[in-house]
């Protein structure tokens, strides 16, 4: 699960099986990391964990609005797709053999780490994710210089 906003994951599972316990688990590691829901949209894809009705009913009790891309196009998840290649290309690929599922969920942590703790991204002026969000609302508390003629 990714912030939109700022770009940070907010919420990951490793799983040897796609199942909806593994998005719900995602989901609440979300939460807790994100604990103010007001005004959040759920983006995803219209895989059956998302549209669960366990799943549905836990983004309802956290007042959380989901949005499901219509059948074959691939908005509301671009920004999904897109850290699931990275992570794919930079941990899956460049890191194994896997020992095992331990294995590959300690390689995602540390990922994951350095993903929101030290990776420069270049849509949000090239500061990590942690880093963007104090940026911005210390940016958005500054007061505002006046400039006119006398």
């Amino acid at each position: 699960m990714i912030d939109a906003f700022s770009g940070r994951i907010v919420g990951w599972r490793v799983s040897r099986s796609l199942r909806s316990d593994l998005a719900l688990d995602a989901l609440e590691q979300a939460l807790y990391a994100r604990p103010d829901t007001q005004r959040l949209v759920h983006h995803s894809d219209r895989g059956a964990q998302y549209l669960s009705i366990r799943y549905t009913e836990r983004l309802r009790e956290a007042g959380i609005e989901p949005s499901v891309g219509s059948v074959e196009d691939s908005y509301d998840n671009a920004l999904a797709e897109t850290i699931i290649g990275l992570y794919k290309t930079e941990v899956i690929q460049e890191r194994g053999p896997w020992r095992g599922v331990e294995h590959v969920e300690f390689e995602t942590l540390d990922w994951v780490d350095w993903f929101n703790n030290r990776r420069l991204l270049e849509p949000i002026g090239n500061v990590p994710p942690v880093e963007f969000e104090p940026l911005y609302y210390q940016q958005q508390e500054a007061p505002l210089m006046v400039v006119g003629h006398t």
